[in-house]
């Protein structure tokens, strides 16, 4: 019968620790700067906001689609995507959007904070999640390398036996040569 998983020597511990630490820390990061542009733009916004008129060009429809609206600020038409609409918006109808003074590419809905208010939602719910489960892989790895040191030895409490007590080791640390039964014989 074999050796249960946990028994056996392992020769790199919790390399799925590693790889978990790195992804959520790219998470984290990555959902901080989402929520920092946001905000920034919510800040743009607020500090000099211009009113336009817009029209709904796309509604968002599935997983794959957003929102769009068209506009026309400092004599250009822009487009803007996936904003906040009321739930009754059709296609064609008006909608106000503020943008900012210096940036009419950062535009919002009327009366709303930020641009796009998921992409804060989201930030805010996965920050905290990505760092706690980043912290979480950070630890597991730190008691793996105690329990596993770098110089081969293995860590107190754990034991491994590579053969019986008092028997010498079988091939003295060199690539064993056994013969098979019947010496070399010609495949045919």
């Amino acid at each position: 019968m074999g050796t249960a998983t946990s028994d056996r020597l392992r020769t790199r511990p919790g390399r799925g620790w590693y790889v978990g630490a790195v992804l959520s820390a790219v998470v984290a990061v990555t959902m901080c700067l989402l929520g920092w542009r946001q905000a920034d733009q919510a800040d743009r916004i607020s500090a000099h906001p211009v009113r336009v008129e817009g029209s709904v060009t796309q509604l968002p429809g599935g997983s794959g689609t957003y929102s769009q609206v068209s506009y026309v600020a400092e004599g250009r038409k822009l487009t803007a995507a996936d904003l906040w609409l009321p739930a009754d918006a059709k296609l064609g109808d008006p909608i106000c959007l503020e943008h900012a003074a210096d940036d009419a590419g950062a535009v919002r809905v009327c009366g709303k904070r930020y641009p796009q208010p998921v992409g804060v939602g989201l930030a805010q719910t996965s920050v905290p999640l990505a760092a706690l489960l980043c912290l979480v892989c950070v630890y597991r790895i730190r008691r793996l390398k105690r329990a596993y040191p770098a110089d081969g030895q293995v860590g107190a409490g754990i034991t491994v036996a590579f053969a019986a007590e008092g028997m010498p080791a079988l091939t003295q640390g060199k690539r064993s040569r056994r013969r098979r039964k019947g010496g070399r014989r010609a495949l045919r």
